[in-house]
């Protein structure tokens, strides 16, 4: 247990981090010289990012049948609900399931089943708190439409949150994807929803805390 903690706390970090990280580091080096308050708040913020952009692997469950988390975090909504309209998937609720993430969760998203992705469209919108029921419709997003190998859709959606500016997505559509696989990244703070395909129900409820990429929401064959 120690063990697996120490990996996950000094994980390297996502790529999109090494930006922040280099500017703190930087303004450690200059504040050395010029003002100790810069050095400190410069290896201060060096520290957070390390902490905020942790990359750990993961290991997913072998099993075809089988949706996993597509963030770390705790759920907030377990409810059916439409689909983002952008992605053309039909006006009728499925299940969806939010995922909150807090600063001090592992921000990186990952795919949660084998399939194709078939749309990619991103929404401008506000910037309230993501663990909100309404941010899942209200917030600034960036939503996946995934079709599985047997044919159905799921859909995934990164939300912006209250302090998030910036949603990452290395997917592109007609992408051929791995359960389990990174996917892209969201700062700083933010929510991931999962709309399961129709008739699927899941195996999750609100409060319980989600390993991207490794906890099970949902059986496709049940």
């Amino acid at each position: 247990m120690a063990a697996d903690m120490f990996r996950l706390v000094f994980a390297p970090p996502h790529r999109a981090g090494m930006p922040f990280i280099l500017g703190g580091v930087v303004a450690l080096v200059i504040g050395a010289f010029l003002a100790h308050w810069l050095a400190w708040l410069g290896g201060l913020f060096a520290l957070f990012c390390l902490y905020f952009f942790r990359d750990p692997e993961r290991v997913a469950p072998g099993r075809s049948t089988v949706l996993l988390a597509p963030a770390d975090g705790k759920i907030v909504t377990v409810q059916p609900a439409p689909p983002p309209v952008e992605l053309g998937l039909g006006p009728a609720p499925r299940w969806r399931i939010g995922i909150f993430l807090s600063v001090l969760d592992v921000h990186v998203n990952r795919i949660p089943a084998d399939g194709t992705v078939t749309r990619i469209a991103y929404r401008h919108g506000a910037f309230i708190n993501a663990s909100l029921d309404k941010a899942g419709d209200d917030n600034e997003r960036n939503a996946i439409a995934i079709r599985l190998l047997d044919g159905r859709e799921i859909a995934v959606v990164q939300i912006a949150g209250l302090i998030a500016r910036r949603i990452l997505c290395d997917l592109r559509e007609g992408d051929a994807v791995r359960a389990g696989a990174r996917f892209g990244i969201i700062r700083f703070g933010s929510r991931t929803d999962l709309y399961l395909p129709e008739g699927v129900r899941p195996l999750v409820v609100e409060g319980q805390t989600m390993i991207g990429g490794e906890t099970v929401i949902a059986d496709l064959s049940a």
